[in-house]
């Protein structure tokens, strides 16, 4: 016997409001890099283990006629390789934490970088429930997709709240 709509509606927003409480939530983290002409900049998150990571980064440049590219490293926390690609002007990396401990992204600007000037990434990283797709969630429940960002939202307000008070 299935699960009835209101059961299934139920158990999704159970199932939310428990990973809420467990601290899971994060919100989504747009950072913009500013790149120097040669070297390294890096960004590292302390992330716990079995969190779902995506981030989507874009170069853009202050020079139009020409869009440099870059070079990036995803590592974990014990140096194994997650995400490497070079001649990149966009990309994007997904994964599944399998270490506890500070996640590192490096970005550089390759050799071809011929116009000089300023080299900027935008990089969206985003972590635990910020990273699933609540959209397809909803659809698949049948929940009305404003509701499940209400829901997702409120709850994210809630668990700011409760954390603050602890201390």
């Amino acid at each position: 016997m299935g699960m009835g709509a209101n059961a299934r509606r139920e158990v999704v927003l159970q199932l939310l409001l428990t990973l809420c409480i467990w601290g899971n939530v994060r919100v989504s983290e747009g950072i913009w890099l500013t790149l120097p002409e040669s070297g390294t900049k890096c960004v590292s998150e302390d992330i716990h283990t079995n969190v779902v990571v995506l981030a989507d980064y874009v170069v853009v440049s202050e020079d139009n006629s020409h869009l440099p590219t870059i070079s990036i490293k995803v590592s974990s926390p014990y140096g194994n390789t997650l995400h490497q690609k070079e001649n990149a002007t966009h990309g994007q990396f997904a994964f599944t934490t399998e270490e506890a401990g500070n996640h590192l992204a490096c970005f550089w600007v390759n050799d071809q970088n011929e116009g000089g000037g300023v080299v900027s990434v935008n990089l969206d990283w985003k972590t635990g429930i910020a990273a699933r797709d609540w959209e397809s969630v909803a659809r698949k429940e049948k929940i009305e997709v404003s509701s499940v960002r209400f829901i997702i939202f409120s709850l994210i307000g809630l668990t700011y709240k409760y954390k603050k008070r602890r201390g």
